[in-house]
């Protein structure tokens, strides 16, 4: 059984909600530098960076990182990742990177994202942006622009379909 939990208007609202709150708090864009996880984040960073063009008519660099070999659990899956591009444009020495990821969930993706970022240098921060938090953390990751808090049982699946990649943008819980 499937429930929507977010539409394509509420995706709109949201990420335009988080380019606002990334411009505030970073007071600008300067040395900012969006990096999408591979493959859902990728996405909502380029969205992202559309956004705040729109907002700051300035052009946000950005990235992408596929991080299946950074993974912890890669002895013990029972099928193997596919491995996707990684994309990086630019010098992240110094630089205030946001990194993006559709739903976060136990933490250890973006501590896989942290640990390849660092194989291409030493930013001065990193920010991280979900669109879906579902809790269950078993690693202590907490993001810093949240879309929506989505209180999940271990059971239960976090679906995000993005314009794009799917046919339309929404999120759906499923039950397993």
């Amino acid at each position: 059984m499937s429930k929507e939990l977010l539409n394509g208007t509420d995706i709109s609202r949201i990420i335009s909600r988080i380019a606002h709150e990334i411009i505030e708090r970073n007071r600008g864009c300067t040395g900012l530098c969006i990096v999408g996880i591979q493959q859902g984040g990728v996405q909502l960073a380029g969205r992202i960076v559309e956004k705040i063009r729109s907002i700051e008519n300035v052009d946000v660099p950005s990235a992408s990182l596929d991080i299946s070999f950074y993974r912890d659990d890669l002895g013990i899956r029972k099928t193997q990742p596919v491995v996707r591009k990684t994309h990086m444009p630019v010098d992240i020495n110094g630089k205030t990177i946001i990194l993006v990821d559709d739903v976060i969930y136990t933490g250890r993706t973006v501590r896989a994202a942290m640990d390849a970022l660092m194989d291409f240098g030493r930013p001065a921060q990193i920010q991280l942006v979900v669109l879906i938090d579902r809790g269950h953390r078993e690693l202590p990751i907490r993001p810093d622009y949240v879309g929506k808090n989505v209180p999940t049982s271990k059971s239960e699946d976090i679906r995000v379909f993005l314009e794009g990649r799917d046919q339309d943008d929404k999120v759906c819980i499923q039950s397993a």
